[in-house]
């Protein structure tokens, strides 16, 4: 199992840095980047260089942090995001982590979170699905985890949804996909009605630019969640899966970020590209980040070996 945890939180980050370059842009599968690249000279993430993620998962690995270290609280969480955010740190967050980080600078964590229901806390899926096998208290420490950025009922449904299906493939779930459909309809009957409908498509055959046009790939929980949904059950093999996934456009580094977070703990460090995993910006960090996961998870060392 440990295995998957490294997959997790590596393919994790290699799906944000590959949709990095294409993050706000319109869907590109005519010609698929092989490796990573820069983004356009005036994209707010020119400043990246190839390989460099964003700040999705700037904060799976600051919240990853907290929780390995037992030193997770709200709290903390806040203050740790708020640092990044003054210091101007944070790579190109979405509009509603940016208000909640200006609110958590000038009101404090009681008022920071906004009515919002974009995908700004989807990364904080993938620490809480590692760490907490319980569905409850998982996605009773989630919600309030969202809350300090998110409020709104959607966006916390989103996140616990990608958290049930990182969950069952790290687990060995034999349906994973229906687990996550139906915590989704549970958290949220509108979501789980779009992610049914993205699942049905993909089923149908339906092209990806057939299908597109319905799901959409835009920031809101209602779009970036059900895309990821059609990519992964569309395409199979693992490279295919990140490379369209990272061109599909859109919010390409979350939904890129969560198609690599599924193959990695589906399958293990080892279905993820070997170029991609050399590339990757604080490689060895994330690693050993997913051990000290593992570890304060309570899993016994001869699980390590599957």
């Amino acid at each position: 199992m440990l295995d998957r945890f490294r997959g997790c939180m590596l393919g994790a980050a290699i799906g944000d840095a590959l949709g990095m370059p294409g993050e706000s842009a319109a869907m590109n599968l005519s010609h698929l980047y092989q490796g990573y690249r820069r983004a356009w000279k005036w994209h707010p993430n020119a400043r990246l260089e190839p390989g460099q993620y964003t700040d999705d998962t700037q904060i799976m690995l600051l919240v990853a942090e907290l929780i390995a270290t037992g030193n997770y609280s709200e709290k903390h969480y806040a203050s740790a995001l708020s640092r990044l955010c003054r210091d101007g740190d944070l790579r190109f967050p979405d509009g509603s982590v940016m208000s909640a980080c200006e609110h958590l600078l000038t009101c404090g964590i009681e008022k920071s979170g906004v009515n919002s229901d974009t995908s700004g806390c989807i990364p904080l899926a993938v620490p809480f699905a590692l760490r907490y096998n319980d569905p409850v208290e998982r996605s009773g420490r989630l919600v309030k985890a969202c809350s300090v950025t998110h409020t709104n009922p959607a966006a916390h449904a989103g996140a616990v949804t990608v958290a049930s299906l990182i969950a069952g493939a790290v687990q060995g779930e034999r349906e994973p996909f229906a687990a996550a459909v139906r915590c989704a309809a549970a958290e949220d009957p509108e979501l789980g009605r779009r992610i049914e409908r993205a699942v049905g498509l993909e089923q149908e055959g339906i092209s990806l630019e057939g299908a597109l046009p319905t799901i959409g790939n835009d920031v809101s929980i209602y779009q970036t969640v059900p895309i990821a949904f059609f990519l992964m059950g569309r395409y199979g093999d693992p490279r295919n899966l990140l490379y369209v996934a990272a061109n599909v456009g859109g919010n390409t580094d979350t939904i890129a970020f969560i198609c690599g977070a599924y193959v990695g703990a589906k399958f293990g460090v080892g279905a993820l590209p070997p170029d991609l995993l050399a590339g990757l910006e604080n490689r060895e960090h994330i690693d050993s980040l997913a051990g000290q996961l593992f570890d304060a998870a309570g899993h016994p060392p001869d699980t390590a070996k599957d």
